[in-house]
């Protein structure tokens, strides 16, 4: 069978088409979030790489996840407390944010270099979820977007007591960071398993 020219050329551009509307879709599932907060007694400094997050430059939309328990700390013991008396990571085991980019340019992306926008959604922790709106940065690099964004939040705004006894040395805010390197979700969901 023959192909007309101009049917041919009608398929080649649809085709484009999507593979250009699935290169705006990106996922990790190995992001990392920090915190770090200085106190007087002892500096909190944790790491999760568990970090699985959804990215739509064609919608503005992205989602992440991640497991309270993913937290890595310097002392086991600091580690169990976050876990048992702060988070209640059996009882709240994951915490999540949705949400949607605001002043996102997906045409200014293609020139090189961060992007400052901001992030705007519900941050959920410990079974309590806020209205957050976070500075972020984007920069397309390699064929992978890479998402960063530094906040700072108060344990109180999420219901999350600190015990009388360290109130006063334990700081009331601690600094999160979010990086996020993903991949195109085409690509991500061709490859092997």
């Amino acid at each position: 069978m023959k192909w007309p020219f101009s049917l041919l050329l009608a398929v080649l551009w649809l085709l484009s088409l999507s593979a250009a509307h699935a290169q705006t879709r990106y996922l990790t599932k190995t992001g990392k979030v920090s915190f770090f907060s200085a106190t007087p007694l002892e500096d909190i400094d944790a790491h999760n790489q568990q970090v699985a997050a959804v990215l739509d430059l064609g919608t503005g939309q992205l989602a992440f996840s991640l497991p309270v328990k993913g937290f890595i700390f310097k002392r086991t013991l600091m580690q169990e407390h976050f876990n048992e008396n702060y988070l209640e990571s059996d009882k709240y085991p994951k915490a999540t944010f949705t949400g949607r980019f605001v002043g996102l340019d997906a045409a200014t992306l293609a020139t090189p270099g961060p992007h400052a926008v901001q992030a705007a959604g519900d941050l959920t922790l410990h079974g309590v979820t806020r209205r957050i709106q976070v500075p972020a940065s984007l920069e397309l690099k390699g064929g992978q977007l890479v998402a960063t964004a530094a906040f700072t939040i108060a344990s109180a705004d999420y219901g999350i007591e600190i015990p009388l006894l360290v109130r006063d040395k334990v700081a009331k805010t601690v600094t999160v960071r979010v990086d996020l390197t993903c991949a195109p979700m085409a690509s991500v969901a061709g490859s092997p398993r």
